[in-house]
């Protein structure tokens, strides 16, 4: 199911669990620019290269003042796990019940994880760029050239 969602549109509200047992919503990032990036399972090789290919580019994004959210149908266990393996610095949503992903137009037919997809939503949370169909290798520098593009 490609997301409907398109640039200019507005990023659909969203609150969940994170891996820390805090709960972040939309509204925890207003005024501030933010990468939304849904993937499917937590320690996968997709998953897991993609996750660190957006850590690794975390004190680039900082420095531009842009924040990075990770979103999957996995549980908090799961995500508490993923991030320490992995030494994440940034939040994972858990989003079982699959309401954030049907939002975004990225739950897969089955039901049960997200397509790989980001979101890059500016300080008014406007979704200002989407990729839809993720290739991992190279995508956190697509996202942050984006943002250098488009002056986020």
């Amino acid at each position: 199911m490609p997301t409907s969602l398109k640039a200019g549109d507005r990023a659909p509200s969203f609150k969940a669990e994170t891996a820390d047992g805090s709960i972040l919503a939309r509204k925890d990032l207003a005024k501030k620019p933010y990468v939304l990036y849904f993937y499917p399972r937590d320690n996968t090789p997709g998953c897991t290269r993609e996750a660190q290919s957006f850590r690794d580019a975390m004190p680039k994004l900082r420095k531009r003042g842009v924040a990075v959210v990770g979103v999957s149908t996995n549980s908090v266990s799961s995500h508490q796990r993923f991030t320490a393996n992995h030494e994440l610095p940034f939040p994972l949503l858990a989003d079982t019940g699959g309401k954030i992903a049907t939002a975004y137009g990225v739950l897969k037919e089955n039901g049960k994880s997200a397509e790989r997809a980001t979101f890059l939503v500016d300080a008014r949370g406007v979704i200002r760029r989407v990729w839809p169909k993720v290739t991992v290798t190279g995508h956190a520098q697509d996202v942050l050239d984006a943002i250098d593009e488009l002056g986020i």
